[in-house]
């Protein structure tokens, strides 16, 4: 997969966050409602990434922003992972790992030294993607931070296996 730096605005990566939403939809009766400033993506704050095929198929999302107002796993800047998304016809392929390791490291690269997320019980394979890539539960924070069905997970960036 070539995972690309792209605008949030752009029409590919509008198009694939219209596909997550509608999986939010199906799996929790409604979208994803955190507020968004489509600016938080911009260089030096954010990235915000679309990865693609050989074919030249959009088939994964995902993006980061800095987030000084969270503190997780004893460390100081924070950037949460934001719209990470694999297109069903794509998934099972290790996809995901890779565009979760695209935004650690560039994450860490811009000077974040850990990484925090939020997911939902109805998004169990995230959950295990999360856990099993080293992600440990956090403190919850943002918009849902008092759902109960929403869970926060963190991990320690800046060490040479967090790099790809």
């Amino acid at each position: 997969m070539d995972i690309r730096r792209t605008a949030f605005m752009e029409p590919v990566a509008q198009a694939l966050v219209a596909e997550l939403q509608q999986e939010f939809v199906v799996r929790y009766g409604g979208p994803d409602e955190t507020p968004l400033d489509p600016t938080m993506f911009d260089e030096p704050s954010g990235a915000f990434f679309v990865g693609w095929l050989d074919d030249d198929s959009p088939v994964a999302t995902g993006a980061w922003r800095l987030r000084p107002d969270v503190t997780a796993l004893d460390r100081a800047v924070a950037a949460e992972i934001k719209r990470m998304y694999v297109v069903p016809g794509a998934q099972r392929r290790g996809l995901a790992r890779l565009m979760l390791a695209h935004l650690e490291a560039t994450a860490s690269a811009a000077g974040a030294d850990v990484m925090v997320l939020e997911t939902g019980l109805a998004q169990p394979e995230a959950i295990a993607l999360y856990e099993s890539s080293g992600y440990v539960p956090v403190e919850g924070f943002g918009y849902y931070k008092d759902a109960p069905s929403v869970r926060y997970y963190g991990k320690r960036l800046g060490q040479t296996s967090d790099l790809i």
